[in-house]
């Protein structure tokens, strides 16, 4: 402790304050922060110690600091700055005597005539709060963050989930919140229904819950244990549970999603996780035994159009904050961007922000110019009743589509949109719709899929379904795979086109197909043993396999096409695996 007091005292003398006033102030703030004992200086009137100090020199003795007056410098003030620079260490010099204050060098002067205790007034700031508005600003958030539903009656789009006898309501009313996994395409609002869900649990109990987010992508196990170890302190002292929001969860790693399980039993945290692939696949199945799986739908054009209408009207959270001025959009732009985001919210709600942001730069371009009342490019310069002009921009649909650029397609080649169109493209194939083929190998072509995977799952189907209805169409299938190798895309785009719409016309057998399955299965089964070839059907290349009876008693056909022998063994005699 006296090793902590003199570190303190030291700091004190090196700012120039004289050692009684330092001393004073260590004693009256408890000698434990040196920030602490130079406010309580800068606060209090000087000791006689500290007016006999300052009477020696020419500058008369100092008026009690507060209120500080940035034009009478404190004589202690020059050596200030030191503190800010070396306040996490002990200064190496000592200095049993503080200089004068008018012993600083004049070669100094210039360096502080802007105003040496400019930083004395963040010292302050518990004393002089800045106004409300500017402790409110925070830094630029999306669009899309600040629109968050707050409560799931905002939630729009996942009826299934938050109806009214719901298994989520229902939780909310008992406050008995369960660990969910949230399964669904981006922009649905898995990370929103979690907020949303401790919003309204805590809204609607006396029990309240504390949300804990975490993004598999930047957290490992220790962030994780960290998280368990403060939900497990705060429910023991104030009966508080945790919710654990773990998002992009498939990230995790086996051992990782293990160090889950524990905590989820015994009720240290409720799991929250929200993944955009299929858990089947990607998560561990004792966690999926703990947790309940909910998958969210794809939002519908009517769903976003309700939430892009909500934040043009929201003054306080919406557009208007985004651009600084009113924004109007045009139903054409709304329908434009909700048809074509795919069902994704967010970014429905980046390309609407975009789209205000250029039609309120050409509002300010307009008035830099001089461009007077009336419309100017979809934008508005309004003129009031009272003489002051206010700026509107209204976004048009030129802005929409600049800002969304293209249609945005949900797609993913290795995850479960891949294996969806694929099986949707099979199926329409395999029921003669060749329209509905034509348009699933669209939608892959457009989003990205490899030209030769199609190609390859057409000449399985060329087989698979097709087979001895028309031979010809593995040739077909063939001829497409290498035309789409010498090709690529853009180009071999209606070389698959053809192919799909032949294998989609042509008649179906899937004769070969069933009967290599059957064979297989009893291969598998192991039924007949699995015996050897019988004899006359194995071939007798040499004069001991002659003699051992291989080849004896075999018929050629050729020579005898009415003779009839058996070909499977003895034990599989009589089955029919080609119909």
């Amino acid at each position: 402790m006296m090793e902590e007091n003199e570190m303190e005292m030291e700091q004190l003398l090196s700012m120039g304050f004289p050692d009684e006033l330092a001393a004073q102030a260590l004693a009256a703030t408890g000698g434990k922060s040196t920030l602490k004992a130079t406010e309580w200086i800068l606060n209090h009137k000087s000791t006689p110690a500290a007016a006999t100090t300052t009477t020696t020199t020419s500058t008369p003795p100092p008026p009690p600091p507060p209120p500080i007056n940035n034009n009478n410098p404190s004589p202690f003030q020059p050596k200030l700055d030191r503190f800010f620079h070396f306040h996490s260490k002990p200064s190496t010099t000592n200095n049993s005597s503080p200089p004068p204050p008018n012993a600083v060098p004049q070669q100094e002067q210039p360096q502080k005539s802007t105003n040496p205790i400019s930083k004395r007034p963040k010292l302050l700031l518990s004393k002089n709060p800045l106004p409300q508005q500017q402790q409110n600003d925070k830094p630029h958030e999306p669009l899309a963050e600040r629109m968050r539903p707050r409560t799931i009656d905002n939630v729009v789009g996942q009826d299934h989930l938050l109806g009214t006898n719901s298994l989520l309501r229902s939780a909310i009313q008992c406050n008995r919140l369960p660990s969910i996994v949230l399964w669904g395409p981006p922009g649905t609002g898995k990370t929103s229904i979690a907020k949303a869900i401790v919003n309204s649990c805590s809204s609607s109990s006396s029990c309240s819950y504390r949300f804990v987010s975490l993004s598999a992508v930047t957290s490992g196990v220790k962030d994780v244990r960290d998280a368990v170890e403060d939900a497990r302190k705060l429910r023991i002292s104030y009966s508080k549970r945790t919710v654990l929001f773990v998002d992009e969860v498939h990230r995790f790693n086996k051992s990782q999603q293990d160090s889950f399980l524990p905590v989820i039993e015994d009720g240290s945290i409720v799991f929250m996780g929200a993944t955009t692939e299929n858990p089947s696949f990607h998560l561990i199945t004792p966690l999926l035994s703990r947790c309940r799986v909910l998958t969210l739908n794809p939002l519908k054009p009517h769903h976003v159009v309700l939430l892009l209408k909500r934040a043009t009207d929201d003054l306080d959270k919406g557009l208007a904050r985004s651009v600084g001025m009113r924004v109007d959009v045009n139903e054409e732009a709304v329908e434009f961007i909700s048809a074509n985001c795919d069902g994704d919210a967010r970014v429905a709600l980046n390309a609407l922000e975009i789209a205000a942001i250029s039609a309120a730069a050409r509002v300010h371009g307009d008035q830099s110019k001089g461009v007077e009342g009336g419309t100017q490019g979809g934008n508005l310069l309004e003129n009031e009743e009272n003489g002051v002009c206010s700026l509107k921009a209204i976004v048009a649909l030129d802005y929409a589509k600049e800002a969304l650029q293209s249609k945005h397609l949900a797609y993913d080649k290795d995850g479960d949109e891949h294996y969806n169109l694929i099986s949707a493209l099979h199926k329409s194939m395999r029921g003669s719709d060749a329209d509905a083929a034509i348009y699933w190998l669209a939608r892959m072509l457009e989003g990205g899929e490899q030209p030769l995977y199609i190609a390859r799952r057409l000449i399985r189907f060329a087989s698979e379904d097709v087979g001895l209805a028309d031979p010809s169409a593995l040739n077909q299938a063939v001829a497409c795979y290498q035309a789409c190798h010498f090709l690529g895309m853009p180009e071999c785009n209606v070389i698959l086109a053809q192919c799909v719409a032949y294998l989609a016309l042509a008649p179906k057998s899937v004769s070969v197909y069933r009967a290599i399955e059957a064979a297989q299965k009893v291969v598998r089964e192991s039924v007949g043993q699995n015996e050897g070839v019988p004899l006359h059907l194995r071939n007798a290349p040499t004069k001991l396999m002659k003699e051992l009876g291989y080849a004896k008693d075999y018929i050629y056909p050729p020579d005898n096409p009415s003779a009839t022998q058996s070909y499977l063994p003895p034990s599989l005699q009589g089955y029919k695996f080609l119909d």
